[in-house]
């Protein structure tokens, strides 16, 4: 993971916390026919979100289980 992952990550985290706080907004105001359809777009974060945290996790794991490069195979000893 370089910073390049971790900062669109961290952007993402924000875009779904600022559509979160517009879809509670939109609730206290009663307003649910809007409310609704933010819910949509900020589960649409969420899944954005867990999306691309899975890839990041799936491409770290794959990374650190290949074989150290350029490790010549041990000789038997005579």
């Amino acid at each position: 993971m370089d910073s390049s992952d971790s900062l669109m990550l961290d952007a993402k985290q924000a875009i779904l916390e600022e559509q979160h706080r517009r879809f509670q907004a939109l609730q206290k105001e009663g307003k649910w026919v809007e409310a609704m359809q933010q819910f949509q777009t900020t589960m649409h974060c969420a899944s954005d979100l867990l999306s691309d945290s899975l890839k990041l996790l799936e491409r770290v794991i794959q990374t650190h289980q290949q074989p150290p490069p350029n490790n010549p195979p041990s000789q038997p000893e005579a």
